[in-house]
This record gives C-alpha cells, structure tokens and sequence, in this order.
C-alpha cells in the first residue's frame, strides 16, 4: 500500500494558498510519500492548476486530483487541461473524476444532476478518445456529439480514476478506468462492497487490477486526546456527510461518521489502522493530516507531528 497526503485546500489569499500548495508538496517528495492528493473544493484554488504548480517544484512524487466534478466542464475541456499538466509535470498526473453530488452540481452550479452514471460512461468515451491521442476524437453518445481535433498525446500513460461509491459506480470504475477514488469508506466497506466489485468489474472487462485510493483523516496524539481528534474531524470534515452517496456507503461499513474513519492515537495505533486498510484491499492511502490544539502555535506542532510519523510509516507499507 503507498501511502500519500492531501494538500489543500489552503485558507488565505491566493498568492499564499499558490506558495503553500508547492511548500507542501515538495516537503512531501522530500519525505519520501509515494503520492500527493488535490481535492477540487467548490470553493478553492483549481486542482489541475495546483498540480501543474506542484509538478513545477516537485520531480518524482505523482500528483492527483481527488476528484475534478465531471458536470463543471466539458470532457474536451478537461482533457486538454489534463494532458496540458501531464505534460507540465512531466507525466506524474492521476486524473481523478467523478459525477459529484447534488449540492454542488445542482446548488452551487445550477446544473441538472441527472444520469450520473450514464453521463461518467459519456464522459469517458470522449476522455478516453482524448487519450488515445493526438488526432480527432469522434464520439457520439447519449450525452455528447464530439468531432474535435486534439493534438496533444500523452505524455506518459495518463491513470484516470473514477470516485465510485455505490455498485453502478464501481462497475464503471473497474470496466472503464484505472481505479477509484474513496471517501467515507471504512476497512469493512472496502473489504466487502468496493474491493469485490470493482474487481470483478475489472476482470469481466479484461483490465489489470484496479488502484483503490482511500483518503482518511489522520492524528498522531496521546489515547486521551482520541475523543478531541475525532469530535475535531467531526465538525471540520463533517459536511460531507449531508450527501446521500456518503451516507449509503457509510451503511456498507462499521464507521457512522467521518469522526470514525479517523485514524487517531499514537504510532502504533494509528499503524495498526493503516495495516487494516491495507489488509482491506486499498492500494493507495491518502491521508489528510488532522491536528489538534487550542491555538495556532498548538495546531501548527501537531501537524508537523503527525506529518513526520507518517512520513516514517510510509516505507513500512510499499
């Protein structure tokens, strides 16, 4: 299992986000992490945007979105950014994707959220045609009637991976791409709902065995400052839970909130967690750092404790 962090989203002005962004991430190829993981919130910096950034200051490290919305833009747009930073970072891109939730395509965007899995299935027809590169794409389907001439090519084999929570999700996930992207989901529900399905998806369509990336929330801590680490988690990473996806993946496993996905106490605890994860099937760890404390200065030293351990933990794991 490699093990990898999310960076981002950042809070500040933009110029600081832009430089805490690439701090981040050179720290992480500094520390040996296998991987670094951009999540696109609906209200921060562009993902493909810090990658590129990210891929500017780094040279081994792979960079991924975790996960660019499909609905917000059209797949010809995509791919041409994502082979534009394929390229520009030297062909360390896993291009993560997914249809998204109602609250942010139909809330935030105003955009019709129908046929979410039908329209990943269109979607990938045109990424992968981009793909295949450089020439024209030609692709007509349900959703989209495509005659684009591209002359970008991969730089590299270019992995999509496909956040699939539900069983249609992970059927298209295993048959069409190179794996999927979790959240909320727990050593049971991987072992038992993701791993299963995904794979059989994979093998049914002739693929090699699926990436499954599963991002979980991270405290080094004493065992009395458990309850603070996932009580925090609960009110800062908690919103996710309003989603009808998560709540139906949560009921695939043990955990009932994200405070229960936390991996929180000390060394051995935590490697403990990270061991039973990796026992679950999950390929890919990616760990969002979670400190504690009663002020900035507090905060600031528990991250950089948690940060460090996991950086000593990640090579036990490959």
């Amino acid at each position: 299992m490699r093990i990898g962090v999310m960076i981002g989203a950042e809070r500040g002005d933009s110029a600081r986000k832009a430089a805490r962004l690439v701090a981040d991430a050179q720290w992480a190829e500094s520390a040996g992490m296998d991987t670094a993981w951009i999540p696109q919130v609906p209200t921060d910096f562009d993902a493909l945007t810090a990658v590129a950034l990210m891929g500017a200051a780094t040279s081994r490290i792979e960079l991924g979105t975790a996960v660019v919305p499909l609905q917000a833009q059209h797949p010809i747009a995509l791919a041409r950014q994502a082979l534009s930073t394929q390229a520009a970072t030297g062909g360390r891109l896993a291009l993560g994707v997914g249809p998204s939730h109602h609250w942010i395509i139909e809330d935030m965007l105003g955009l019709p959220y129908e046929r979410p899995a039908g329209l990943t299935r269109d979607y990938l027809d045109v990424l992968d045609a981009a793909r295949g590169g450089p020439g024209p794409i030609d692709v007509e389907n349900r959703t989209y009637t495509v005659h684009n001439p591209l002359d970008l090519a991969p730089v590299a084999p270019l992995p999509v991976l496909v956040a699939a929570l539900g069983p249609v999700m992970l059927a298209i996930a295993g048959e069409r791409a190179d794996g999927t992207i979790l959240w909320m989901a727990d050593e049971r529900a991987v072992a038992e709902h993701v791993v299963p399905r995904i794979t059989k998806a994979a093998e049914g369509a002739g693929r090699p065995a699926p990436r499954i990336v599963a991002g979980i929330p991270v405290c080094l801590c004493r065992p009395g400052e458990v309850d603070a680490a996932r009580e925090r988690a609960n009110r800062i990473l908690g919103e996710a839970e309003i989603s009808p996806n998560y709540q139906r993946l949560l009921d695939y496993g043990d955990a009932r909130d994200v405070g229960d996905l936390c991996a929180a106490g000390d060394e051995a605890a935590i490697a403990a967690r990270f061991r039973r994860f990796a026992d679950a099937g999950v390929t890919d760890l990616s760990v969002r750092l979670l400190p504690i404390g009663e002020n900035r200065d507090e905060l600031v030293a528990s991250k950089r404790r948690t940060r460090d351990m996991i950086a000593s933990l990640a090579t036990d794991f490959r």
